[in-house]
């Protein structure tokens, strides 16, 4: 998807109104006031359409992130063009350089974008599975430095805690999670690793428990300056928290922790579709059509 080619195929509102239509009221689709298969006609003026046997009118807009939004569909599309061409992401600063809004406006529409790139509801990861933690946050003040900036797992309350899961070769979870604990980490594991699933850790006490309810854990001795033995390691993850970390720095600078599993579930989408063909613009249109539907 390049910008010419976006240009041609959305040059203005309707074309978006339009893409919008074809996908929840194509021809032939059931009107919902009298059931009929139909064709919807655009009206004059407005964000609607209506029926050709009972004129009951549609908006293609409702139950999406762009409904009763005073920015335009084509800049909403744009922003969406701008966060899927791009490797890392883009502030909210350059989307209002770029569409003249202000950054308040330019903050929720990227906000409202990434709401539909969670994970939530899709399959568990299974296989060869590594799991690891991370502190994502500034750097330690100096009064942090000492034990009364520590909490109870030796992290300083500056940093948030992000516990991350991937399949080799296949899809990655990653969580806030107020701690780094036992339980904690078991409660997030359940819930998004299968029990059939190989585990491969790093050496915290915390896993070998954890680990027993899976078919088999194998873990990496990090202290003895071990990170690869055989097929146990944890280069996966951590290179998605390489990239993660790396595209914070260069992008962002920093991120609250109100808004942190926001931009992890942006970088999570990217990273889970870098095989596949088709278009992560698209891919994001699509994420507005299983919104609505949850919606409705």
């Amino acid at each position: 998807m390049t910008y010419a080619r976006f240009l041609e195929l959305f040059p203005d509102n309707d074309a978006c109104l339009a893409y919008l239509k074809d996908k929840f009221f194509a021809d032939g689709t059931e009107c919902p006031n009298c059931g009929k298969a139909t064709r919807f006609h655009k009206l004059s003026g407005r964000s609607a359409y209506s029926c050709q046997y009972c004129r009951h009118q549609v908006y293609p807009t409702a139950g999406t992130i762009f409904h009763k939004s005073t920015v335009s569909l084509q800049l909403w599309f744009y922003g969406i063009f701008l966060m899927s061409s791009t490797r890392c992401g883009i502030s909210a600063k350059q989307l209002e350089r770029e569409i003249g809004v202000t950054y308040k406006t330019a903050h929720r529409m990227f906000k409202q974008i990434r709401t539909l790139l969670s994970d939530e509801g899709e399959p568990m990861l299974d296989g060869d599975v590594e799991v690891d933690e991370t502190l994502v946050g500034g750097r330690p003040r100096a009064y942090e430095t000492r034990t009364a900036g520590l909490n109870r797992y030796g992290q300083t309350w500056r940093k948030t805690t992000v516990v991350g899961m991937v399949e080799r070769g296949g899809r990655v979870r990653a969580r806030v999670t107020a701690h780094r604990g036992s339980p904690v980490l078991s409660r997030t594991l359940s819930e998004h690793v299968l029990p059939s699933a190989m585990l491969f850790t790093d050496e915290y006490s915390a896993y070998p428990k954890i680990g027993e309810r899976y078919r088999g854990h194998k873990r990496i001795k990090h202290q003895a300056r071990v990170y690869v033995d055989g097929d146990t390691h944890t280069q996966t993850i951590e290179g998605f928290f390489g990239l993660f970390k790396n595209g914070v720095r260069g992008v962002y600078h920093a991120i609250s922790t109100t808004y942190l599993q926001n931009y992890l579930d942006e970088y999570s989408f990217r990273y889970n579709r870098r095989f596949s063909d088709q278009p992560m613009f698209y891919a994001i249109l699509d994420r507005v059509e299983r919104d609505r539907l949850a919606a409705l």
